[in-house]
C-alpha cells in the first residue's frame, strides 16, 4: 500500500504544480486556493508511503514523478518544448524512478 501512497503523493504533486501554474503567481485567487488541498495531499500521501519506503528512495521517487510529470504536463497542455535532448532527459527521470522502484524494498 506503501507505494500506492507513493503514486497519489507524485499524482498530486503533478496535480498542484499545474494549479500554481494556472494561479499565475499566486495572483489568481481561486487557483491559489485550489492548489493549497492538492499540496497537502502530496505531503499526506508521502508521509503515508515514509512508513515503509526508505526516506531516500521515498524522496527521489516523489520528486522524480512531479519533476517528469510536470515537465510532461508542460510539452502537452502549454506547448512547451519537446525537443530530442529535453525528451532525453525526460525519459532518464523516468527510467531513474522505475530503476529506484525495482530496487526499493
Amino acid at each position: 500500500m506503501s507505494w500506492v501512497f507513493l503514486l497519489l503523493a507524485g499524482f498530486m504533486e503533478i496535480i498542484g504544480v499545474i494549479l500554481i501554474k494556472k494561479s499565475e503567481g499566486f495572483r489568481r485567487l481561486y487557483w491559489t486556493l485550489a492548489c493549497i488541498p492538492s499540496m497537502g495531499l502530496s505531503f499526506y500521501f508521502l508521509s503515508k508511503a515514509l512508513v515503509h519506503i526508505p526516506i531516500g528512495t521515498a524522496y527521489s521517487i516523489w520528486t522524480g514523478i512531479g519533476a517528469a510529470g510536470a515537465a510532461i504536463v508542460g510539452i502537452w497542455l502549454y506547448k512547451e518544448s519537446k525537443s530530442p535532448k529535453r525528451l532525453f532527459f525526460i525519459g532518464l527521470v523516468i527510467v531513474g524512478v522505475i530503476g529506484l522502484k525495482l530496487t526499493g524494498t
